[in-house]
Order: C-alpha cells, then structure tokens, then sequence
C-alpha cells in the first residue's frame, strides 16, 4: 500500500479571511453523524492523518432522536432518520473540545438551530473554544418561525442567518447545503455573499421507505434522509455547476466511498470531500480513501491537488 505521507502536495485550504483560516493537511474529512464525536474510532485509528473531523449534529440541549428504527439499508446506500440525537453544546465544550485540542487534525463543529437566536447563541459559545476550529452550520433544517420551511431552501433566509453568524464570530463557518433545491447556485451565492468561508454540498436526499409485511414505513419518523454512493451522481452534479460560477472553497459530501470517486469531485471543483455512509460498512473508510488517492496521484504523476482541481471542464 502507498503512504500518504508521499511527496505529493495534498494541503487543502478551506478558508483564508483573516483570522479565519483553515489549512488541512489532506482533504479527506468525515462527515456529520457518521463519526461520532471521533473519540471512538481515534482509539483505534491514527486521526492525526484525517484533514478534518466534522462533529456529529450539535444542538443546544442534548436530543434523544426519533423513535427506531433509525436506519434501513437502501439498493446503493442506506436511509436514516436520528432526529439530531446528540450530548449537546455544554458537553461539546466541556467534554469534547479538551480532547480535541490534543489531535493534530482541526474539528469542525456541525451545528444545527430551529431558529436565528439558537444558531447565534450556538456559535458565541463556540467562538474561541480551544480544539474547535470552525463551525459547520446545518441549513438543512425546519425554521420554527417561518413555518418550518428549511433555512437552505430561501436565499434570502440563508443569507440572514450566515450574515448574523459572521457577524458574531471569528471561526471559520461552512455552511452545509441542502439538496432540496432545484438550482443550489442561488443559495449559495447568498450564503457566500454573506460571509460563508466555504460550502459543504450537499446533505442527505429526502425518502422513504416501506415495510410490506408490515404495511407501514419501515423508519420510525416516516421519513429520512438517504445517503451512500446512490447519491453521488447528484452531489457531483450540484458541486460541477456551483463550482463553475463561484470562487469560493467547496467541501464535497455524498456518496464517497474511494480514492477515485475523490478525484471525480476534486475535478468537479471541491477543495476537500467528507466520508459517511462508507464508515457504516468499514469504520476504517476514510484512511483507506486518502491511501488511494494517494495511490492515484502517484500513478498520474500528479504531485498537487492544484493541478486537477476543476479540471473537468
């Protein structure tokens, strides 16, 4: 197997406004959810060789979730409905964070509000914490004050909620976007234009599944979110138009499970990728997809990720 500690150049930045910058030493992040905190796996596995490390969903107070079952194997990924079961902020800070700031790979904080002041009370509290080194914000989310429509689905909303972020805080912010668009360019135009450092694009797709037996939706909250290499066609496709027009760092997530699906999206125009729905099937997944690409690199003579970053034209 080829090291990753090779030749090649595979430094990422993801954001580069003054105090906010964020270099990564490869692109290979893990997504939201499927990673836990990473206390678990970095036990097992060297995490100081990741780019990033993305938290699970934090909220404001701890969350139990949705009612089982949560998850269901799908023909090419799989559907999950958690509901956002997570320790909640003060245990991030407190429990979380000291751990963190002992790795040598920088943690992003996902976070997730139901409306403006729980996003901003959020971030504040973040803000300066030492081992986090940005916040990831979810817009995938139902905003209680307008009627639960998602912020990511209203440029203007979107637009708001990142402009009063970035007013509040130094971190770095990415701003997670939803699929659940029929042109992602327009949200994330406002959300850029309001001060995002970088897009993630995109989160989970929308579904459903039925037990026949039963006569009933196998997923305990009816609906859920499906993810895995079914999706990848669609993320590729949204992070190909977004990149084309805007000169903003993108993080690609959706449907990643090897070195060369890396590659597609890198060529698409992404900065850096994150790796779920594989870590399901081998938590080690995201090592085994920086050694491939790696691998790839060697093999093409490629010697910087510069050289076929949004090369697919």
């Amino acid at each position: 197997m080829a090291s990753n500690t090779s030749s090649i150049d595979l430094r990422t930045q993801i954001a580069s406004s003054g105090k906010t910058e964020l270099v990564l030493k490869n692109p290979i992040m893990v997504g939201s959810g499927t990673f836990s905190n990473g206390v678990e796996l970095s036990k097992r596995f060297d995490i100081n060789k990741l780019g990033a490390v993305v938290s699970k969903g934090t909220t404001l107070r701890p969350r139990l979730g949705n009612p089982t079952p949560r998850t269901v194997e799908t023909a090419a990924g799989m559907l999950n409905s958690i509901g956002f079961q997570n320790v909640g902020l003060s245990a991030v800070i407190n429990d979380y964070a000291p751990r963190w700031e002992n790795w040598d790979t920088p943690v992003v904080v996902n976070i997730m509000g139901e409306n403006f002041s729980e996003y901003i009370e959020l971030v504040e509290a973040l803000d300066g914490i030492s081992g986090i080194a940005a916040v990831e914000v979810n817009i995938s989310c139902p905003n209680v004050e307008a009627g639960g429509l998602e912020f990511g689905q209203d440029p203007r909303l979107a637009g708001e909620l990142i402009k009063a972020i970035r007013e509040s805080v130094q971190l770095p912010i990415l701003v997670k976007l939803t699929p659940s668009v029929a042109d992602p360019r327009i949200v994330a135009a406002s959300v850029a234009k309001a001060g995002a450092d970088a897009l993630t694009i995109f989160n989970t797709i929308p579904g459903m599944a039925i037990d026949i037996e039963k006569r009933k939706p196998t997923l305990g909250a009816t609906f859920g979110g499906l993810s895995g290499p079914a999706i990848k066609p669609v993320a590729l496709r949204h992070v190909f138009i977004v990149g084309k027009e805007m000169d903003i760092p993108i993080v690609a997530s959706g449907g990643i499970v090897s070195g060369t699906d890396v590659v597609e999206f890198i060529m698409a125009g992404a900065s850096a990728v994150q790796v779920g729905t594989a870590t399901f099937v081998r938590p080690d997944a995201a090592w085994q997809i920086l050694n491939e690409l790696v691998i790839w690199c060697d093999s093409n003579g490629i010697k910087s990720l510069s050289e076929i970053r949004g090369a697919a034209k």
